[in-house]
């Protein structure tokens, strides 16, 4: 009998998809303007393209959406999009009431990227 972890697929979608591939399946999760301020850009315009594969975004960006879309899988595994664009979107206790967008957004990703992911697993065990 194997043991599935929570979040694993979604883990491993985020790191073997290609950024096409990722940034569309972000963009269904989160929608294209949430999409657009974790990869702090100003407009969907670049969402779109990235999503299309006519613009790359910068290397920095891209390990923010893989990160935003193993956070957002976890999440998608439990519940609706709609409660998964809430949680990143809500201030979040467990994030010193910093939302977890704008924690990806804007913190060193080395340290925002496990706050994040653990906020979120504690999140999906309770709800």
């Amino acid at each position: 009998m194997s043991i599935v972890t929570p979040g694993l697929g979604a883990y491993e979608r985020s790191v073997r998809a290609d950024v096409p591939q990722l940034v569309s399946a972000l963009r269904e999760l989160l929608g294209a303007q949430l999409v657009a301020y974790v990869g702090h850009v100003a407009e969907t315009r670049a969402v779109r393209q990235w999503a299309e594969g006519e613009r790359e975004p910068a290397a920095s960006t891209t390990q923010r959406l893989r990160v935003a879309y193993q956070v957002a899988g976890l999440l998608a595994e439990r519940d609706n999009a709609r409660v998964v664009q809430a949680w990143f979107q809500g201030m979040n206790p467990q994030l010193d009431d910093v939302s977890p967008a704008r924690l990806l957004r804007t913190g060193d990703l080395e340290t925002a990227g496990p706050q994040v992911l653990a906020a979120a697993r504690a999140f999906a065990a309770v709800g």
